[in-house]
């Protein structure tokens, strides 16, 4: 048979019984605390691993849309500048280079800028200026011969031709300077420049004075 237990050892068996409860419930709890805490932290995690993904799916559509429209914009500049220079076998655009860094954008810009500064004529510089001086004569001249075929050919019909004629051939005479700026305009054309105030004032007085010698010695 069992002894009966002695009731101090009892109450102490009690209170030691006690005791780990209640240490076991604050590692419970501590261990609940603990877990809780983790939770929140991978939540928080999550949710800013979400919101990351969404930026670089933001990031990656915006990097697509301004690729297409780098690739549209090279495209467009790339068969400006064959048609400007005339050289079609320039091929397709270059790709994008490895170590390209920075916003493509100002790039693109500098070089539309570029190609309209190209595709602008300029003066026709000074050392032409003899060649439209023989532009002017070239018309003058040839206005004036012209003119002396009409009158020749009055002369000799006679008749409405004889009164007409010298009127043609002397109106036809003092278009004499206009007519060179036809060559000259050809001339710039060909510099890809523009015939503007100096050489047309050039090829006008040189055709003006021409046409005032050859009216005078014509006398």
């Amino acid at each position: 048979m069992n002894e009966p237990v002695a009731s101090d050892t009892y109450a102490a068996h009690v209170r030691r019984l006690a005791e780990l409860t209640g240490r076991v419930a604050a590692q419970r709890a501590e261990a609940q605390a603990w877990h809780d805490q983790q939770c929140a932290a991978a939540e928080r995690a999550v949710d800013q691993a979400a919101d990351q993904l969404r930026d670089a799916e933001q990031e990656v559509t915006a990097a697509r849309s301004l690729l297409d429209r780098v690739d549209a914009e090279v495209g467009h500049l790339w068969a400006e500048l064959r048609s400007r220079l005339g050289a079609r076998r320039l091929g397709d655009p270059p790709g994008p280079a490895r170590d390209a860094t920075g916003d493509p954008v100002p790039l693109l810009r500098g070089v539309r800028e570029l190609l309209d500064r190209t595709g602008q004529r300029g003066e026709l510089p000074g050392a032409v200026n003899p060649l439209l001086a023989l532009c002017g004569v070239a018309g003058a001249v040839a206005a004036y011969a012209v003119g002396a075929a009409a009158r020749a050919l009055g002369h000799r019909y006679g008749g409405d031709l004889a009164v007409g004629m010298p009127v043609l051939a002397l109106v036809v005479t003092l278009l004499g300077p206009v007519a060179g700026l036809a060559p000259a305009k050809r001339l710039a054309d060909r510099r890809h420049a523009l015939l503007g105030p100096r050489p047309l004032a050039i090829v006008l007085i040189a055709g003006l004075v021409t046409t005032v010698l050859l009216l005078v010695t014509s006398r």
